[in-house]
């Protein structure tokens, strides 16, 4: 029986060390891949540090991994997967296909799904094991040693834009630039809209134009906001943090959305006549479906998309967490597997 190396969490807050396990038979509708590269994901911290209170130890986190196909299960064969062949894991790993969610192609959404790192060893590892339908091959064009955000922060804010039909000519709202808003402005930028990048950080109005804002604007100036009043079509926060959800609200034209991808833990308290008279809405989402990942990467290397990165060795991976708390990180972190 193989053996996987991997870096694990024995405690809610400790230190990852190096772990090993034996991940048992290959089901007949599995995929195992030696991870090369996985990204470094807030849900991750959240998760080492059971902020949702669904952890379980000893844990394994990475969940934007990319690596090569090493093993397929009898029914996995038969799925155009290929040993060799180069392909992305992200937040999901395991989706039944005949929930009625899955019958609607919205894989996500399984009622019986398993998350990457939910119960289940994640990509700080040697290897990893999936369903078929979550192992995404990886276009041409796409770097691979930064795709690993695109599987989980690129797809959040991506499918987004399909789901809520958004178009070219509209004008969109973006909330915290960090590792999802950075994406998101780059995505949005390619897709035709005219983009607000708000941010708390004056210093950060500068490199969010060179990701593709047209404007920039305070996240925090309820002043500011005012003076942006009915002025966007849609607006997506990126941000895990309480934020002015009135000043916001008040942003969006009649009609406009407010969608929600980061984790904000405190309740969102709006007032429904602020909804009713405009006709507004608030929506949230999780990661998109496997459909939606494949036109998120191909989208990518058509308009040559990629995540900002800088990265780390995976045998150093406390430091990159270190750093990632610290909110050094510029914009996100790629581990590169260094078990050999």
């Amino acid at each position: 029986m193989a053996i996987v190396n991997a870096w694990a969490v024995s405690t809610a807050g400790g230190k990852l060390a190096s772990f090993q396990y034996e991940p048992g038979h290959l089901g007949p509708e599995e995929v195992d891949i030696e991870v090369e590269y996985c990204g470094i994901c807030h849900s991750d911290l959240s998760m080492l540090d059971n902020e949702w209170g669904i952890s379980a130890y000893p844990l394994v986190p990475g969940h934007e991994a990319i690596g090569r196909v090493i093993a397929l299960g009898d029914i996995a064969k038969e799925k155009g997967l290929k040993i060799g062949q180069r392909v992305g894991i992200g937040w999901n790993a395991y989706s039944c296909m005949h929930c009625e969610q899955c019958l609607k192609g919205e894989h996500e959404l399984c009622t019986t799904g398993r998350a990457t790192i939910v119960g289940h060893h994640g990509a700080f590892a040697s290897q990893l094991r999936s369903h078929w339908v979550w192992a995404v091959p990886i276009p041409d064009g796409v770097d691979p040693a930064s795709a690993g955000p695109l599987l989980c922060g690129g797809i959040t804010v991506f499918a987004p834009l399909l789901d809520n039909h958004i178009l070219p000519t509209d004008k969109v709202g973006v909330f915290g630039i960090g590792g999802l808003g950075h994406m998101a402005i780059k995505f949005l930028k390619a897709w035709g809209c005219e983009v607000t990048a708000f941010t708390s950080s004056s210093s950060k109005y500068e490199e969010a134009r060179s990701f593709g804002a047209t404007h920039t604007a305070s996240s925090t100036n309820t002043e500011e906001l005012k003076k942006l009043a009915k002025s966007l079509d849609f607006i997506v926060v990126t941000a895990n943090v309480s934020l002015d959800w009135d000043s916001i609200i008040s942003l969006l034209k009649p009609g406009g959305r407010l969608h929600v991808v980061g984790a904000v833990l405190e309740p969102i308290p709006v007032y429904a006549l602020s909804l009713i008279v405009g006709k507004k809405s608030i929506s949230g989402s999780p990661a998109g479906n496997r459909v939606q990942t494949d036109q998120m990467l191909q989208f990518a290397a058509h308009h040559k998309i990629a995540p900002k990165v800088e990265y780390f060795p995976m045998s150093k991976v406390n430091e990159a967490l270190d750093h990632l708390r610290a909110g050094k990180a510029s914009y996100r972190i790629v581990l590169e597997a260094d078990f050999k």
